[in-house]
């Protein structure tokens, strides 16, 4: 989708709604819908919020507020079409409602709020092994519990290898099975979340490193008089952010205790910046002696590789304007603020806010460092 453009196409919303297999809902629920609002951030959890005009005498107030239409647990979809062309922004699920209730006409509101699928992996905790399986065994493992909710598995093998080895450790869950997903992903490194789509009802649970590679979305044009696209655009660069960790290692069959050398980020974060930021505190990692070599290494890179970027970007733009859908956990360029921060970003997230006659998305994009590493980024 966010190939084509959008130009100055109309945008139709299609919210589909049920207790598993969600359903369009009924044509008066659609005209009810006053906004939708949805954020998508890289490494956390989605969620969203929707607002309905409550008419006194209507069918949500008269009937499906009452029957449990809107309750907790309720699985939401949202998909926008332009120009034929069906985008899902969201599947996930309702944890709240409220009821806004006003003495004058039609300013009376229910407005509900939801978080996406990875609820479903947060809500029961268990105590579970998994002898002789790598991290990423044990996440396929898990998520394949969740494959009737359309959930399909895209996790990646670890940049450091760690092969089991039950006779020495055996691993263990104890927790819900999002928390110990999200722990294997801060170990090595790595994000974990929901990529709606790309039909209703699917959805991809990406295990892995963050997307810096590949092809780049149409720029973000800024100070550029007619052919600017974002209405605002907010750099910020922190030199404390980025950290330098050590980590120790102990022998044990020696016991002679080792510092582990600094890693190479660049396979984990492939550069975005031309100029590097150096690191200005230095951190100790606890606990890394005791485990096996190979997981304090990829515990050393993921400290290392999650503190990197200490650029930040933070912005609007109407959809119209831009031209295109901008989307949450890819790569963009940004033309037209300077040589020190054009080029290319990470998008770390991305909130859409529809209103009739309106589409707007607040982003923020990141990097870890000054000037672009190419004097081209793509229109």
């Amino acid at each position: 989708m966010s190939e084509l453009p959008v130009g100055q196409g109309p945008v139709h919303i299609t919210l589909s709604m049920g207790p598993q297999l969600a359903r369009p809902v009924p044509a008066e629920v659609a005209e009810a819908l006053l906004s939708a609002q949805i954020t998508a951030t890289a490494g956390e959890r989605s969620g969203f919020q929707l607002a309905f005009d409550l008419t006194k005498n209507g069918l949500i107030n008269r009937a499906l507020l009452p029957e449990g239409f809107f309750d907790p647990k309720t699985r939401v979809i949202v998909t926008v079409t332009v120009k034929g062309t069906p985008e899902v922004l969201f599947d996930g699920l309702i944890v709240r409602q409220e009821v806004g209730t006003s003495n004058q006409p039609g300013h009376s509101t229910l407005t509900i709020t939801g978080e996406d699928l990875t609820l479903l992996m947060d809500l029961e905790e268990r105590t579970d092994r998994y002898p002789n399986l790598p991290p990423s065994d044990r996440v396929l493992a898990i998520l394949r519990r969740y494959a009737d909710f359309g959930i399909r598995p895209d996790v990646y093998r670890e940049k450091i290898a760690q092969p089991p080895h039950e006779n020495l450790r055996v691993h263990y869950q104890t927790g819900t099975d999002l928390s110990y997903v999200n722990e294997l992903a801060r170990a090595n490194g790595y994000t974990f979340y929901l990529e709606p789509g790309p039909n209703p009802g699917q959805s991809s649970a990406r295990w892995g490193p963050e997307v810096r590679l590949g092809i780049r979305q149409h720029a973000l044009n800024v100070n550029m008089d007619a052919n600017s696209t974002v209405d605002q655009l907010t750099f910020a660069y922190d030199g404390t952010a980025r950290e330098e960790p050590q980590a120790r290692w102990q022998d044990p069959g020696t016991r002679q205790s080792t510092l582990l050398p600094q890693p190479l980020i660049s396979p984990l974060r492939p550069p975005l910046g031309r100029r590097p930021t150096p690191a200005l505190k230095r951190k100790t990692l606890s606990g890394t002696a005791k485990q096996q070599r190979e997981a304090a290494e990829a515990e050393l890179l993921a400290r290392a590789a999650v503190s990197a970027d200490v650029i930040s970007g933070s912005g609007s733009l109407d959809v119209n304007r831009h031209g295109y859908l901008l989307q949450p956990r890819q790569l963009v360029g940004v033309r037209g603020s300077g040589r020190a921060y054009d080029g290319d970003y990470y998008v770390k997230s991305v909130t859409h806010n529809l209103r009739p006659g309106s589409f707007q998305q607040n982003f923020t994009i990141s990097r870890e460092g000054l000037e672009a590493r190419s004097a081209y980024v793509r229109p």
